[in-house]
């Protein structure tokens, strides 16, 4: 599991939700970046909540779990 800073289990807690801005820190892209990945069809899962993006903390994590690297030349284990 991912190493959480302070304010992420408490804004769990109240939400599981994350705006992109919030999940591009919670996994620490620049919001562009994921943005970018988005479009491309890159990136975590994302949600439509109405006309917002919101992603969820557990697919955040998943997607970064499947990024999980063995080495630098390595592919991404899935």
């Amino acid at each position: 599991m991912m190493e959480m800073k302070q304010g992420v289990p408490s804004a769990r807690a109240l939400s599981p939700f994350f705006t992109p801005v919030q999940a591009a820190d919670f996994v620490k892209l620049s919001w562009r970046t994921l943005e970018r990945m988005r479009q491309n069809g890159e990136g975590p899962a994302y949600r439509k909540h109405g006309r917002y993006i919101r992603y969820h903390i557990d697919d955040l994590e998943a997607w970064s779990n499947t990024h999980a690297m063995t080495k630098t030349d390595a592919l991404p284990r899935s």
